[in-house]
């Protein structure tokens, strides 16, 4: 099974994750945070496969994330997710350190495919 910590500030977002992921049967959740700090600190507590870090939360934004996660989560994957299709906050949240990026408008078939293509 492949482990997922979902961060999303959106609760409906997150149990609606939960409930794709669930179904597809590869994914295990094994945790969920609303904002960037509490992301971090299950990700070191969880040490998940894949983490899926929303752009836009708060306390913490997911860019602000990434570093804290590649130090503290150093074997998970970052997969970000987010509503702006923007290029560049594609590039921008690659450079920081991500491994992926989904735009939340194309996620069923999208996300699982990124999800295991992200796991060595």
């Amino acid at each position: 099974m492949i482990t997922v910590l979902l961060a999303d500030d959106l609760e409906e977002y997150r149990v609606l994750l939960r409930k794709m992921l669930e179904m597809d049967g590869r994914f295990t959740v094994v945790g969920e945070a609303p904002d960037g700090v509490a992301a971090v600190r299950l990700a070191r507590e969880t040490d998940p496969d894949v983490v899926l870090l929303d752009i836009a939360m708060p306390e913490m934004d997911g860019l602000e994330a990434i570093p804290h996660l590649r130090r503290l989560a150093p074997r998970s994957r970052v997969v970000m997710l987010s509503g702006f299709g923007e290029e560049v906050m594609s590039d921008t949240s690659l450079r920081l350190g991500a491994d992926a990026y989904v735009v939340k408008g194309h996620m069923t078939d999208d996300l699982v495919r990124t999800l295991t293509s992200v796991l060595p």
